[in-house]
């Protein structure tokens, strides 16, 4: 089924570079066409070809790290994405499937066709007629200082709804409700409700999170001051100016897709987001 794939580390990780030379050791051995990230291969001993995460067309695409490494990923390849196998080697490994200790074991799977796709919303972003890259994640809108207010006025299918005074606003996939817009205090999307939720960040009104559906057209504009900082899933950003900065956000043609085996969404949601105690009380 695969032919190629590509290789991608978090850098600051002797462990996970170490695990990235082993396994492009192990798919060339197994005759695939092995490439490495650019800047990842300079800090590996490999005879895999290199080459930048923005030319990365392969198959199927291994990234080794946590949440950040998967969402940098993301962010920069080709689209269509091709699946995404990610290995866990961060704090937290939300998005990941498996441990290092399985990743041969999950190799072995994947070139077997033994796994399942789950597959991502992602969402479209343009601010005055300039396109970014798409987020999996989330969108967040800030004033370009910290802790500065950004007046902001919230269109839905472009019709107004509400205006808003508060440190930022984000706009959340249901990928994204369980990272930082659910530390913001935005709820849980089951995966497969068909929706996105904005949330306020410190908000100076009673204004919390709103579900609006996947279809929806959602546009900010920003009163003051006149400038927005745009960052998409913490690895883009873009600062705006004009007279009225305005950011519109649909659903993007394109998913992500991971390639899973046996756990689930609410295993994820238990295991790695619902901390428990001492003897494993919560």
């Amino acid at each position: 089924m695969f032919k190629s794939v590509g290789l991608v580390a978090r850098f600051d990780k002797r462990k996970a570079i170490k695990l990235a030379e082993e396994l492009a050791k192990y798919l060339r051995a197994k005759g695939l066409e092995v490439y490495i990230e650019n800047t990842l291969a300079k800090k590996m001993k490999t005879e895999a070809e290199s080459i930048p995460l923005e030319k990365m067309k392969t198959d199927f695409i291994i990234t080794i790290g946590g949440d950040g490494t998967l969402l940098r990923t993301c962010v920069s390849i080709p689209k269509p994405e091709p699946p995404i196998l990610a290995i866990n080697m961060g704090v937290r490994g939300f998005l990941t499937e498996v441990e290092p200790k399985q990743a041969l074991t999950a190799v072995d799977k994947c070139l077997k066709g033994e796994f399942t796709i789950e597959k991502c919303m992602k969402l479209s972003t343009k601010a005055n007629g300039t396109k970014f890259p798409d987020a999996l994640n989330e969108v967040l809108i800030l004033a370009d200082e910290p802790a500065k207010i950004i007046y902001t006025r919230i269109f839905k299918d472009k019709e107004p709804i509400l205006n808003c005074q508060s440190d930022g606003l984000m706009v959340s996939t249901q990928t994204g409700s369980t990272g930082y817009s659910l530390s913001a205090g935005g709820p849980v999307l089951d995966p497969n409700v068909e929706a996105f939720v904005l949330t306020p960040i410190c908000s100076l009104s009673v204004f919390r999170s709103i579900v609006f559906p996947a279809n929806s057209n959602l546009t900010v504009e920003v009163l003051r001051p006149r400038k927005m900082l745009v960052l998409i899933d913490g690895q883009y950003r873009q600062l705006v100016k004009s007279k009225l900065p305005t950011l519109t956000i649909t659903r993007s043609k394109y998913e992500t897709s991971f390639i899973r085996f046996r756990e689930n969404f609410y295993n994820r949601l238990r295991n790695r987001l619902i901390f428990k105690g001492p003897g494993g009380k919560l």
